[in-house]
């Protein structure tokens, strides 16, 4: 892995992780946070993602992607807690 690559992984576990604490935190204090909702904001990511005809920066990508990623992780995690 070249250095370039090293930053980019870094800051996208960075933002990962701290995505995900967000989430447990919201769902552990917000009695009304529920997937649905959780679902509807990954929709909107998706949308955004796909929405940026300019193309972003490095760092705007990763935030991206990273956030994405989180989101997708969480709300699967959820899904089989219910199961």
């Amino acid at each position: 892995m070249s250095q370039a690559d090293s930053w980019k992984d870094v800051k996208f576990n960075d933002i990962f992780e701290e995505v995900i604490r967000g989430l447990e935190l919201r769902r552990k204090s917000d009695p009304d946070c529920k997937i649905e909702e959780l679902e509807n904001i990954l929709n909107n990511l998706y949308i955004r993602d796909g929405a940026d005809y300019e193309g972003p920066g490095n760092v705007q990508k990763i935030n991206t992607s990273a956030t994405i990623a989180a989101y997708e992780h969480f709300i699967a995690e959820w899904k089989a807690e219910k199961k």
